[in-house]
């Protein structure tokens, strides 16, 4: 296939270029831009302007390519519903109606499955294991294929890094308690938590408080306390679950025509790979420097923080597992990313439960003794 010929060799070494440059940084006294090209660019995002920290990502890429090209490529980011709905962004881009999408894999594994490992899956990858798949452990290479068949090509956006378990109007003390429980949460979180006996919704950022006010659903997750603490959901319900064991890791993507990809200039290219980069590095920054202050926050709000029992964590690890396995065993494409993702994941677990999870456990614990 044409496409897929043009992603496996030229864009995949590019991609790594562009990553390495973000870390060098530019040369002292190198030109900042090789062509006098005028550019204007439309992404579209699927979350909502508030949100300075996963919105925000797509504006930092804005800006760094407009400085990095001296104002010759400019993009103009637009909140979900301005160009079009939030779960409709990988549509947009791949019909071209924007040259760009900021969004999550996700939310589109009706068109494929395997759409999920660009972001994460449940009890997967943390946010530095999945960084690292993705860019150095043969995430891109295996997914772009797959992306390339909606004509598009796919960029890590950044990453919220752990998430929490969401906010839910009543107690969850065991698997019972989730039997027709109506929750918001898309992915294979949903469907897991669907194997689970919850009734589950899939809604973008922005409808997600009026929904959880009016009752039409019992429950909801998103990402953690700050963005959390912006939508207000702790003044409606007051039980915050943890961890987010569906989204241990969640990468989010830029999404780009790969029609306009191919009509922009190289150095323009390199540009928007080093700006994606960089995004990445301040989205995961942001969200480790605000939660801990919007969780104190939240609890000091009269909310109360409750761990996810051993027995629903249980449960929805065998699901997990059972859902991932069946879905490589109908699906040869599926599986070929499922076996290599697996197979990094055994290699990442064991490094990080070796150093990094014994200084864990002894430091956090410690704070304030």
């Amino acid at each position: 296939m044409k496409r897929r010929q043009f992603v496996k060799t030229g864009l995949a070494a590019a991609a790594s270029a562009g990553l390495l440059g973000a870390c060098r940084g530019p040369q002292e006294g190198a030109p900042a831009v090789h062509t006098d090209t005028r550019v204007t660019w439309r992404i579209a995002s699927s979350f909502p302007r508030g949100l300075d920290t996963i919105y925000g990502a797509a504006e930092v890429l804005a800006e760094r390519v407009e400085a990095l090209s001296e104002g010759r490529f400019r993009i103009r980011v637009y909140p979900a519903g301005e160009l079009v709905p939030g779960l409709q962004v990988l549509d947009a881009v791949q019909q071209g109606t924007v040259h760009a999408g900021h969004t999550a894999g996700y939310y589109f594994t009706g068109k494929n499955p395997a759409l999920a490992f660009d972001t994460c899956v449940p009890f997967g990858l943390t946010s530095r294991q999945q960084t690292a798949w993705l860019t150095e452990g043969g995430g891109l290479e295996l997914l772009r294929p797959l992306f390339a068949d909606f004509n598009v090509l796919n960029f890590p956006a950044g990453n919220t890094g752990s998430q929490m378990g969401g906010w839910f109007k009543k107690e969850i003390a065991g698997t019972a308690d989730l039997q027709g429980l109506k929750m918001r949460i898309p992915g294979l979180g949903g469907q897991v938590m669907s194997r689970l006996g919850a009734t589950v919704q899939v809604l973008a950022g922005g409808d997600i408080y009026p929904a959880l006010e009016r009752g039409a659903i019992d429950a909801t997750e998103w990402v953690g306390p700050y963005d959390d603490e912006k939508l207000g959901f702790h003044k409606i319900a007051k039980l915050y679950y943890y961890p987010g064991w569906w989204e241990p890791g969640p990468n989010l993507s830029f999404y780009v025509n790969l029609d306009a990809w191919a009509k922009l200039p190289a150095a323009y290219q390199q540009m928007f790979e080093v700006a994606a980069a960089e995004s990445a590095t301040v989205m995961q920054a942001r969200y480790d420097a605000r939660n801990p202050a919007a969780l104190s926050r939240i609890v000091a709000s009269g909310v109360q923080l409750r761990p996810f029992s051993r027995d629903v964590m249980e449960a929805a690890a065998l699901a997990t597992e059972s859902l991932l396995e069946e879905e490589a065993a109908g699906d040869p494409a599926y599986r070929r990313v499922y076996a290599a993702w697996k197979k990094s994941k055994q290699e990442y677990f064991q490094w990080f439960g070796t150093a990094e999870l014994a200084y864990d456990s002894f430091a956090f614990p410690r704070v304030g003794a």
